[in-house]
C-alpha cells in the first residue's frame, strides 16, 4: 500500500495532540499557498516545550513507524541555522516525493516562520493558544532593508557579473564560467526581478518564481538558466546584463510599498 499525504498528516496529530508538551503542528511549504500536488513533500512544523524536543520526535517517529518503516532519515546537525531541530523522513511505503520535512520549535523560539507575506496561511492541524498566529509585518521597514540591498546588489553585478564568467570562459574554464554565471549574474538579477514584483520575498531566488513574477517576466527569464554551450553562455551573459539594467530601472519603492501594503 502507498501511503498518502493525509494518512500520514492524520497519524501525526492523532499522536502529538494528546500530549501536554505539544502545543501546535501545522503544515507550509506549498500547502501555505494552496499548491500542494502529487509531487509535493511535507513540510510539518510542531512547537513543543524546549525540555521535551526530544520526547515530541520519539513520538513523532513512533507515529511514522506505526505507518510504515523509516526508509530515510536525514537529521540535521545541531545548531540549526534557525535555531530549531530539524530532519528529513522517507516512509518505505509512500512515493519518493512525499518525504517528511519536520521541524520541532522550541516554545521560547519566536522564529516560527508563520509571516505570511513570506510562508503563505499555515494549514493548522491544531493550535492549543494562539501560537500559530502570523507576527506583525513592517512595511516601512521591508522598504528600508529593500533599499540599501538594491544598491548593494547593483554594485556587486557591476563588479562581478561580467568579468568572474568572462575571464573563465576567455580561459576555456567552462564549468567555472558557468558556475560564476548562475553566482554572480543570474541571482542578482533574480532578486532584482523579485524586489520589483514579489517584494516579500525578494530572496528566495527562483523558489516558487514560476508563480510570483509575472508570465512575461519568466518568458524572458527561464531561457538564460539553460546553457548549451560556451558560445551560447556568452550569449546569456549579455542578454542577462541587459535585463538586469532594464529591470534596476523600473524598481519603484514607492510602487513596491503599494504591492506590500495591498499583501496584508
Amino acid at each position: 500500500m502507498t501511503l498518502i499525504r493525509e494518512t500520514i498528516l492524520d497519524a501525526v496529530q492523532t499522536t502529538l495532540q494528546p500530549l501536554d508538551y505539544v502545543h501546535a503542528m501545522w503544515q507550509g511549504g506549498a500547502a501555505a499557498f494552496n499548491r500542494a500536488d502529487e509531487w509535493s513533500d511535507i513540510d510539518l512544523m510542531i512547537i513543543a516545550d524546549g525540555d521535551h524536543v526530544a520526547d515530541t520526535v520519539t513520538a513523532l517517529e513512533t507515529a511514522l513507524q506505526s505507518l510504515s518503516p523509516i526508509d530515510i532519515r536525514n537529521e540535521l546537525p545541531t545548531p540549526t541555522w534557525h535555531g530549531h531541530w530539524q530532519t528529513f523522513y522517507r516512509l518505505r511505503d509512500t512515493s519518493p516525493f512525499l518525504f517528511i520535512d519536520c521541524v520541532v520549535l522550541k516554545r521560547s523560539n519566536p522564529n516560527r516562520f508563520l509571516e505570511t507575506e513570506l510562508h503563505g496561511q499555515a494549514v493548522v492541524h491544531f493550535d492549543k493558544g494562539d501560537f500559530t498566529q502570523p507576527p506583525p509585518f513592517s512595511v516601512e521597514n521591508h522598504i528600508e532593508l529593500l533599499k540599501k540591498r538594491f544598491e548593494a546588489v547593483k554594485v556587486m553585478f557591476n563588479l562581478f557579473h561580467y568579468v568572474m564568467t568572462q575571464k573563465e570562459l576567455n580561459r576555456g574554464n567552462s564549468m567555472d564560467a558557468l558556475a560564476y554565471y548562475h553566482a554572480f549574474t543570474l541571482r542578482p538579477l533574480v532578486e532584482v526581478l523579485r524586489m520589483q514584483h514579489d517584494p516579500a520575498r525578494y530572496n528566495f531566488y527562483i523558489r516558487y518564481a514560476k508563480y510570483d513574477l509575472p508570465p512575461e517576466v519568466v518568458v524572458r527569464l527561464e531561457p538564460l538558466f539553460f546553457v548549451t554551450d560556451a558560445a551560447d553562455l556568452a550569449t546569456k551573459l549579455t542578454q542577462a546584463g541587459e535585463l538586469f539594467t532594464e529591470a534596476c530601472a523600473q524598481v519603484d519603492f514607492d510602487a513596491i510599498r503599494h504591492k506590500l501594503t495591498g499583501k496584508k
